[in-house]
């Protein structure tokens, strides 16, 4: 009998021991590992997306997989503690049925999770062609009155840029983004100060009367026409492109995204063109701003873009059978285009075309506005322009070698075969909330680089257009107050002007 209780007092010990020990709180109360998933549920356009989504982890470790991957691809197949997006990309289905799948996130530590994931089918969609109606309801007979300027001859005519950033393109409507609406007083100091172009960044897609027919609003482009007569009427040259605009085009240079984002493009620049038709060759047009491109298949992508954007323009005929068009290389990055823009779309009309690119390097002295893990942010630019007391803000890289290295890259690849690059944005921003000598020696040093990308953008055959968004605060770029049409930063306008000299 004793043997009995002793045995049964080892068990009850054995059991509160081992409670204990595994996974319990000093409470008794054991914890739980959890896997949640946001959204737990897809249903995938029938010509392919990616959607994103969050998986929240207490356990170590966890994996994901699908239970088809014909037509399923994630982005990573496994993560750890904490949260962590995962890309979940669909192929077109090409079927005639709606497909689904079951994506399952799983630990040993954790009850597991699913996503349920469907498609329909391509068949209910119509083709790319009939998406949108064709907005070349008038073109007319080819006009070259006030066309007779080559690309190139019109890039030697054009001295010295500046974009109207943060207003026609500002998502929300003009002003939306902090900007008073674009007045002709502001276009008048910017051409009395030396600027004779002006780029307009202008959104389209927020600004559809009817998105099922991708029909702009008449008032929309009747204010753009507007902004852009202030600029000719002072003789200057005008780019007018599709901006950021949502990232409808520049954030999907696939093939998932290609045919419905062609048809887009074609229905958008059949509009402008027509709008804009009348104004002689001071009027270019631009296909894009910043696509993201990484690789030749997405350049390919993009290069089917620009040949849409081509194609509308001039099916509209007039003055537009003979107007210079802008095409942009990927990302306007210059070591991208000089490594992926290999082809151009081709034109009908010779010597009509010019490349787009943009700079801002090195970024961390342009526009970081806050020290990360990869790197400080760089108050000070240019082989005389260094700190001896804030030795840990100098360039370390992206300075003067480096600018005439990818600058000439450009004239190589571009300009010395007749082909004009637009240099069409560039700038830094100003960071006062520096003090004392520092805030003197940056200011300095801004200046300085202003005044050098200008100098050897012009060396090189490249157009300069500063990149101005109206902030006059702490890292802004503006240089005109806006709120009442005055030069806000002289040394900034000095120093661009300068750099024609």
């Amino acid at each position: 009998m004793k043997k009995i209780f002793v045995a049964i007092l080892c068990l009850v010990f054995m059991v509160i021991w081992s409670c204990s020990s595994d996974g319990a709180t000093p409470e008794g109360k054991p914890t739980s590992k959890t896997l949640t998933v946001d959204p737990n549920s897809i249903e995938f356009l029938s010509t392919g997306n990616s959607v994103s989504v969050t998986v929240t982890s207490t356990a170590d470790t966890w994996t994901i997989s699908s239970s088809d991957t014909s037509w399923i691809q994630l982005s990573k197949s496994s993560g750890n503690l904490g949260s962590s997006l995962v890309s979940i990309t669909s192929l077109a289905n090409t079927g005639t049925t709606v497909r689904s799948a079951t994506i399952t996130v799983s630990s040993n530590q954790a009850p597991s999770v699913q996503i349920t994931v469907t498609q329909p089918p391509a068949a209910v969609v119509p083709p790319v062609t009939d998406l949108y109606p064709s907005y070349n309801t008038n073109p007319i007979a080819a006009d070259a009155t006030g066309m007779s300027s080559t690309a190139a001859q019109l890039s030697a005519n054009i001295k010295l840029g500046w974009n109207i950033g943060n207003s026609l393109e500002a998502i929300g409507g003009e002003t939306a983004w902090g900007n008073p609406k674009v007045a002709k007083a502001l276009i008048d100091l910017v051409k009395a100060n030396g600027f004779n172009a002006i780029r307009i960044p202008c959104s389209w897609n927020q600004n559809m009367a009817n998105a099922t027919t991708a029909q702009i609003k008449a008032d929309w482009l009747a204010r753009v026409k507007e902004v852009v007569k202030y600029c000719t009427d002072n003789n200057m040259y005008v780019i007018v492109n599709i901006h950021w605009d949502g990232g409808w085009l520049e954030d999907n240079c696939t093939e998932v995204q290609k045919a419905a984002n062609n048809a887009k493009q074609k229905a958008f620049w059949e509009q402008i063109a027509t709008n804009l038709r009348d104004f002689d060759e001071h009027l270019l047009f631009a296909s894009a701003n910043e696509p993201n491109v990484e690789n030749a298949t997405q350049m390919a992508v993009l290069n089917s873009y620009h040949q849409t954007f081509i194609d509308a323009v001039r099916s509209t005929g007039g003055k537009n059978s003979y107007r210079t068009l802008v095409v942009q290389g990927p990302s306007t990055d210059i070591d991208k285009t000089n490594k992926l823009m290999l082809t151009l779309p081709t034109d009908k009309v010779a010597n009509r075309m010019m490349v787009e690119i943009h700079y801002y390097t090195p970024w961390n002295f342009c526009g970081m506005e806050k020290d990360e893990t990869w790197g400080k942010m760089f108050y000070y630019w240019g082989a005389n322009y260094h700190s001896t007391t804030d030795t840990a803000h100098n360039a370390t890289l992206g300075e003067e070698a480096d600018l005439d290295k990818l600058f000439k890259s450009m004239k190589t690849q571009f300009v010395d075969k007749g082909i004009p690059v637009v240099l069409g944005e560039f700038g830094a921003i100003r960071r006062t909330t520096l003090t004392g000598n520092d805030l003197t020696l940056h200011l300095n040093s801004r200046a300085y680089y202003l005044k050098y990308v200008v100098k050897q953008a012009k060396a090189n055959g490249l157009i300069p257009f500063y990149w101005d968004e109206g902030s006059i605060g702490d890292k802004g770029f503006g240089i005109f107050k806006r709120s009442d049409n005055t030069v806000f930063d002289t040394q900034a306008l000095t120093a661009l002007q300068d750099g024609l000299k």
